[in-house]
């Protein structure tokens, strides 16, 4: 096997995962953190470790079955960690890990804009939709 250097084993790390091919784990990631839950738990985690109930009052409209599911699946992908703490009711907290954080800025970035701009939007939408039916 032929030596390789360490610029050439980057680069075919890189072409390993191309989000573009089907088969790319890479989708799968970005599948994950573009959905609306992820987008909303990861920023409501920015100010620091919170309970499941505080999370579950902070996200207006996430089912019970949702968060639970999003939260595990977090966990999985290491961007969250969830501590136990032992008392009567046992306390579950959760928060970011570096992993996490290090996808923060993006995320937070990506909320400030659709918050922001949705006034375009929906004025484009308007604009759309009178135009469909014309």
């Amino acid at each position: 096997m032929p030596t390789r250097t360490a610029a050439q084993r980057r680069e075919e790390a890189a072409r390993e995962y191309d989000a573009f091919l089907a088969s790319c784990p890479a989708r799968q990631l970005l599948d994950r953190i573009s959905d609306k839950w992820v987008t909303l738990i990861i920023t409501a985690l920015a100010d620091g470790p919170q309970r499941y109930s505080d999370l579950s009052r902070r996200i207006a409209g996430v089912s019970q079955k949702m968060l639970t599911q999003t939260l595990r699946s977090l966990e999985r992908d290491g961007l969250l960690s969830r501590s136990v703490t032992p008392s009567v009711p046992v306390r579950v907290d959760y928060e970011l890990t570096p992993l996490g954080q290090s996808l923060l800025p993006l995320i937070a970035s990506i909320k400030g804009w659709a918050e922001s701009h949705m006034p375009e939007v929906a004025a484009a939408r308007s604009q759309y939709d009178g135009s469909a039916t014309a």
